[in-house]
């Protein structure tokens, strides 16, 4: 029997999206949900902007924030197949000059999980441009150190984990490649992800969804280019390893699709099954993530477990407020962008489901936002 959705359900959640946008809880948004293989929604919905004057549309550009790592991640375990790093090897080992104390000790697995003892940071020295990745890396060498040793806490990385990240590619890359370079060539190229890049490129420029943090986020992302407080979305020539990709949802939908293929899709094989199931495994146990257990408190709530794989979020299996909603099977892997963004695959029911809106929401009001939508998309799968 063919996996499906009831449409009427579809069109409640139509109708709850519809109606977020309306009442101004975000702008607009655009969404892919498909099963199978099969679209089942594919739409705009509301505007780009908080005046109303520019309606979204399937192919408007979005700045999809900490979305970005998910590409990180799968470039370093791309990267571990083909022999150049290793989950088992000290960051230290291939980037020497980061050796120094604690941090020395990290491993590659400690960065992908979250596990790595660095500060919680968002940029390394107050008030610098954030989008020169040699200038954030320097910054980093010089400036972050452990807080204690890798694999005691879980505390999400906004920034280090994937800056170290980023630089492990470039000195592993066979080609001798900037970052830029290989998520464009072996990633985006495979995938035909036309409409994506690093920075924002010029021609996906006029279709750019503006960032407007709304006041939910204190902090701000200078370019060097002054195009204000979070001018560095707006880079050209931006490389933030961590939240400075440029995507459409069809072609973040793509991403997705390759995941819940297990690696491959239409013919470009980017990671194999068995590195995939390795990922989608929760490595971090009952562990709270301390970013969220923060959030969790000022809400009332119940500081779930982190549940993270190796650079996935997962699902897992508490009833807990979650972006991934309450029903999704408890193997659902994806990742999310601070207040707006969020892609999930569901193996077990064959769905994958794409979110991008415009107007960030603060972080606790997101949670809810995407847990009820996330289940309206499990509850109407047939």
């Amino acid at each position: 029997m063919a996996k499906d959705f009831d449409t009427d359900r579809l069109e409640i959640l139509r109708q709850s999206i519809a109606a977020d946008t309306a009442s101004g809880l975000y702008y607009g948004a655009v969404v892919r949900v498909t099963r199978g293989g099969r679209t089942a929604v594919e739409e705009a919905f509301g505007h780009a902007d908080a005046g109303r004057a520019r309606p979204l549309s399937l192919d408007s550009v979005f700045s999809i924030f900490s979305v970005t790592k998910a590409f990180t991640n799968i470039l370093v375990l791309r990267a571990c197949e083909r022999g150049q790093l290793s989950l088992t090897r000290k960051i230290s080992e291939v980037i020497p000059e980061f050796g120094n104390g604690l941090r020395g000790e990290i491993r590659l697995f400690d960065l992908l999980t979250h596990s790595s003892g660095l500060p919680m940071i968002f940029t390394p020295k107050p008030g610098m441009y954030i989008d020169k990745f040699d200038d954030v890396f320097r910054a980093i060498i010089e400036t972050v150190q452990s807080v204690e040793p890798a694999g005691e806490r879980v505390a999400y990385s906004p920034m280090a984990n994937h800056v170290l990240m980023g630089e492990a590619l470039r000195r592993t890359d066979p080609k001798g490649r900037s970052y830029r370079e290989i998520v464009h060539e072996d990633l985006f190229g495979p995938l035909k992800m036309e409409n994506s890049s690093i920075g924002l490129r010029a021609d996906l420029r006029p279709r750019h969804v503006k960032p407007d943090f709304r006041g939910n986020f204190p902090i701000e992302h200078p370019g060097s280019s002054n195009l204000g407080p979070n001018g560095a979305f707006e880079e050209e020539h931006a490389e933030m390893p961590w939240v400075g990709a440029a995507c459409t949802v069809p072609d973040l939908s793509r991403f997705a699709e390759m995941l819940r293929r297990g690696g491959e899709l239409d013919g470009a094989r980017i990671l194999s099954p068995a590195t995939i199931e390795l990922a989608k495994r929760n490595w971090t146990g009952d562990k709270p993530n301390e970013l969220y257990k923060t959030l969790a408190h000022k809400r009332g709530w119940i500081p779930s477990p982190a549940y993270i794989g190796l650079g996935f979020s997962l699902r897992g299996t508490a009833v807990c407020n979650h972006m991934f909603g309450t029903l999704t099977s408890p193997d659902t892997f994806g990742n999310y962008g601070a207040g707006s963004s969020l892609y999930w695959v569901d193996p077990q029911r064959d769905i994958s489901f794409t979110f991008l809106s415009a107007g960030v929401m603060e972080s606790n009001d997101n949670i809810e936002r995407f847990q009820r939508i996330s289940d309206l998309v499990t509850s109407a799968a047939v």
